[in-house]
């Protein structure tokens, strides 16, 4: 794009804009950021990318705000524990987690709270009920 104008850019430069901007900008979005609720809705269902099956791992707090996301391949204890570490790294620690009946997602959640990266005070609940508020949302994965 930049040759395109005449520009000659070095990769190492544009690498050294990144390192130096993105910083800059991560703290200018974080004034606008809204914080998300304490009370997660989480789901996984499988839905197609490029062609593909893939596991979408996707929770939203009771007033609708999108918390977080995470595309795996498998639908596993392993793929939640990953997806649950991001949320709660970026987010802090649940009051309530209300998940349906899968059985990996809930093995996950007993594991995190073992090995102290989540709250033992975390309420988990299960209800396929309380995650229609998911399951209504447009999530299109271009």
């Amino acid at each position: 794009m930049m040759a395109e104008r005449g520009v000659a850019v070095s990769h190492t430069t544009i690498l050294r804009w990144v390192q130096r901007y993105v910083p800059e900008c991560e703290k200018r979005w974080s004034r606008y950021a809204r914080p998300v609720g304490t009370s997660w809705r989480v789901d996984e269902t499988y839905i197609r990318v490029r062609g593909r099956w893939t596991c979408l791992y996707r929770a939203v707090d009771k007033h609708g705000l999108t918390v977080d996301f995470l595309l795996s391949e498998h639908r596993d204890i392993a793929a939640a524990k990953r997806f649950f570490t991001r949320a709660t790294a970026q987010h802090g620690d649940p009051e309530r987690i209300t998940l349906d009946g899968y059985p990996a997602t809930h093995a996950a959640v007993a594991e995190l709270k073992k090995e102290g990266a989540l709250s033992p005070e975390t309420k988990v609940l299960t209800s396929k009920y309380l995650n229609n508020l998911i399951e209504q949302r447009e999530f299109d994965v271009s």
